[in-house]
């Protein structure tokens, strides 16, 4: 690209490798050496350094959901066959048998080998380093539509139909804390620092919870139920992370007023045509991407305004993730496509940057 244009390319392809079928999750390890992804044939790879190695090649049912352990010894995954199965490194150490329910969503706790995952209307808690299920969780209202591990590990929260239930993971027994809702939760967060839980609904609003504060601020005017939500590590002056939300093809991005009783101020960010997959900042970062059936995967500025527009797939976006430092960007594809973006380092004194 020549050093007079305005607008240079942030990231530039690195890597683009296929999978049989529709790339389901995708994963980086928390080193950020490895990235694992699925598909919606049942396969799982890894992909180091430009090499794929097969976990498991597919079966014809569906994987839906992978996550890596805090410290990135163990990486699992969960599908269609009800089977979690888990690895260490290379190396399958366990296969939790759950069939006939099918498990689409986990969970490692940030602070211990605990792996939290959903039957149905239950989320089973399993020990990496007993390989025992710790506690079996029920959820009682719906299917469990989202789980989500506070940073201290100290709760976990698990929503669906009337809302969020939060548990202390040091007393199981205890009641769980209810977000209650009159509608169904369908995406749901902590934000990176612990303090707010956000939760998107099917009646096109979002919810945010202030930890020990007992009034959520509810933001509506969504053109339809919200699919996506996405938190920034990185705070604004007022040391609140910024929430990003995506709606069928629009995005709204929220930052918290220093007033209290007037919430979060939203800009509204359009640019898709196609319905939106996935959002995720950078880390340590307000640069956030957004991925969709379109075939466009948008890099937005300080999530204000796209500073870059990257295809690469044959139909649509499915997934996203950053790398744990920030400097690559993977993608899946509709048709299963894996790509991997590279940052675009600026030579010094080379015209613009």
């Amino acid at each position: 690209m020549n050093s007079t244009t305005s607008k240079s390319k942030e990231f530039e392809q690195h890597y683009s490798g296929t999978l049989s079928d529709y790339v389901t999750a995708i994963a980086w390890s928390p080193q950020g050496k490895t990235l694992a992804a699925t598909s919606a044939a049942g396969e799982v790879v890894l992909w180091n350094d430009g090499e794929l190695t097969s976990l498991q090649t597919g079966n014809g049912k569906s994987i839906d959901c992978l996550a890596f352990s805090p410290d990135g010894k163990f990486l699992a995954v969960g599908g269609q066959d009800g089977q979690v199965k888990i690895w260490r490194d290379t190396e399958l150490i366990a296969t939790l048998e759950n069939a006939p329910a099918w498990v689409d969503k986990l969970a490692w706790n940030y602070t211990s080998n605990q792996l939290a995952f959903s039957l149905g209307r239950y989320v089973q808690v399993w020990d990496a380093d007993t390989r025992e299920i710790v506690v079996t969780l029920n959820f009682d209202n719906s299917s469990v539509l989202g789980i989500d591990w506070r940073i201290d590990g100290q709760y976990l929260a698990i929503s669906g139909y009337k809302g969020v239930k939060i548990w202390h993971s040091q007393n199981w027994d205890e009641e769980p804390y209810s977000l209650d809702m009159t509608t169904v939760s369908l995406a749901m967060a902590w934000s990176p620092d612990g303090k707010f839980l956000a939760s998107g609904n099917m009646d096109r609003s979002v919810t945010v919870l202030e930890w020990n504060n007992p009034d959520p601020w509810v933001m509506r005017g969504f053109p339809g139920k919200i699919r996506q939500l996405a938190w920034s590590e990185a705070t604004t002056k007022l040391g609140a992370p910024i929430l990003a939300s995506s709606s069928v093809e629009g995005i709204v991005v929220w930052e918290k007023l220093e007033d209290d009783s007037l919430g979060w101020e939203a800009r509204v960010l359009t640019n898709h045509v196609g319905v939106i997959n996935a959002i995720a900042f950078a880390p340590k970062s307000f640069l956030l991407a957004s991925a969709a059936a379109d075939g466009w995967l948008c890099l937005w500025n300080k999530a204000k305004e796209v500073s870059q527009i990257i295809t690469g797939v044959s139909g649509g976006f499915s997934t996203l993730a950053w790398h744990p430092q920030g400097k690559l960007l993977a993608a899946g594809g509709e048709q299963g496509e894996l790509v991997v973006w590279s940052k675009v380092l600026r030579g010094q004194g080379f015209g613009r940057s």
